[in-house]
């Protein structure tokens, strides 16, 4: 049954997704149903990620492509994604350090290189979400990565130009599943 109604907010999602990234205003969608609740935004901030934002950072010009608030609750499941873009006229390693201080509150800051693909380790079962975030892959490309949290909820920051000496693009991801029973 889970799948089912997931697989069915998801396609509802895809549906509504075309239109409201076409739309140039900073609006949201929020359908409530007997099936569930879903928000889907352009709102996302450092702040709904649970990270304050680097000071002078500003959010890509592109928000349309660059920021995303997603939640969708259900009586046996709940996701929060958020996902935004920022850049800064500081050095990687500034930005780096900045965050590595700030995401301790969350518990043990993992660093991690790679391609930017993925954004932690995933469990092949629906239901562990407590599993801890580790470094997957061989540790060599061009994205540095910090991980806090599980695989259920997670905060990630990913500088795309770690060597870069004319600032940095940096992404902010949360993500909060909430698996069956956590109710």
């Amino acid at each position: 049954m889970f799948r089912t109604l997931a697989l069915s907010l998801f396609s509802a999602l895809l549906m509504i997704l075309p239109a409201f990234a076409q739309d140039e205003k900073d609006r949201s969608v929020d359908v409530r149903s007997p099936a569930g609740d879903l928000h889907v935004g352009k709102d996302a901030d450092a702040q709904k990620a649970g990270l304050p934002l680097y000071p002078g950072a500003r959010q890509k010009q592109n928000p349309n492509q660059d920021a995303v608030n997603l939640g969708l609750l259900t009586e046996n499941f709940g996701l929060k994604l958020v996902v935004v873009k920022y850049e800064t006229d500081d050095s990687p390693e500034k930005v780096l350090a900045y965050y590595r201080d700030k995401m301790k509150k969350y518990g043990k800051v993992l660093e991690c290189r790679g391609t930017g693909d993925d954004t932690g380790s995933h469990s092949d079962s629906d239901d562990d979400t407590s599993k801890p975030l580790k470094c997957e892959g061989t540790q060599t490309g061009p994205v540095r990565e910090l991980k806090v949290g599980t695989e259920g909820n997670a905060r990630i920051v990913a500088i795309e130009n770690p060597d870069s000496a004319k600032g940095t693009t940096f992404a902010i991801v949360y993500l909060h599943r909430r698996k069956t029973g956590d109710i």
